[in-house]
């Protein structure tokens, strides 16, 4: 691993003020926002609160902290390129590939599909993690009953603005824990974190719940997405450190 790289991943504290992009071969800062603001937008990978009571939360929640992570309590701001100003009024949101009933429904549809609502923890690859997020959104499982999968569908590769894509098994998909979310902690998605959607893979490092989703298709044949293509590991289970391709 490159020494600029393994630098972010063990001290991440350093780069405060920068929305750090991590790859095996590249190394990508991206200035948000001055360090002088502080809202829980502010683009820093870890929360500046006591090291003791960070200690303390850590012990206390140890057994739902996988390896190599450290807590946080803001919501770092972390992505490639610029953030997409959304016209919903234009807006629509796709199913394809191996399903029987493919979808393609606007806003207003979307919005009408069966919800759900999910608290979970979730974990960057950049080594901060964050309990308790409650997010609301379309409920997984309900929409793969609704445009019913194929019998050989296995990989769904998620699309996002700007060409953007991730992939994940159905399998990981199918879980109840997933959701298509557009609300966090009660509010809709600010512009950084997805709006007005992004996919929600809870079980996985959180660049796998890629944002500003605009369809999902079903294959039966992987297709590794952007940050898999620059070498992050493409099945990113946090619990083994799947973090680059040779973990």
């Amino acid at each position: 691993m490159p020494v600029l790289v393994k630098t972010l991943t063990e001290h991440p504290d350093l780069f405060c003020g920068l929305a750090i992009l991590t790859v095996p071969c590249l190394y990508i800062a991206i200035l948000q926002r001055p360090c002088a603001r502080r809202d829980e937008e502010m683009t820093m990978v870890f929360d500046r609160f006591k090291s003791s009571e960070r200690k303390r939360l850590e012990s206390e929640h140890a057994d739902r902290i996988p390896p190599g992570q450290s807590l946080t309590t803001g919501f770092p701001v972390l992505h490639y390129g610029p953030v997409p100003r959304t016209d919903l009024s234009k807006w629509n949101f796709k199913v394809t590939g191996l399903v029987h009933e493919p979808l393609v429904v606007n806003w207003k549809e979307f919005l009408e599909l069966p919800k759900k609502q999910v608290t979970a923890d979730i974990h960057c690859v950049t080594r901060w993690s964050k309990l308790d997020t409650t997010w609301e959104g379309v409920d997984v499982q309900a929409l793969l009953k609704r445009v019913k999968p194929k019998m050989n569908a296995r990989y769904v590769v998620a699309s996002c603005e700007y060409g953007y894509t991730t992939s994940v098994p159905l399998s990981v998909l199918n879980d109840s824990d997933t959701l298509l979310a557009y609300t966090y902690e009660g509010q809709p998605l600010s512009a950084d974190h997805g709006y007005p959607l992004r996919l929600l893979v809870p079980k996985r490092y959180f660049w796998k719940s890629a944002k500003w989703l605009r369809s999902l298709s079903f294959l039966d044949e992987d297709q590794l997405g952007f940050w898999e293509r620059h070498g992050y590991h493409n099945n990113a289970d946090f619990w083994k450190e799947q973090r680059f391709l040779d973990d």
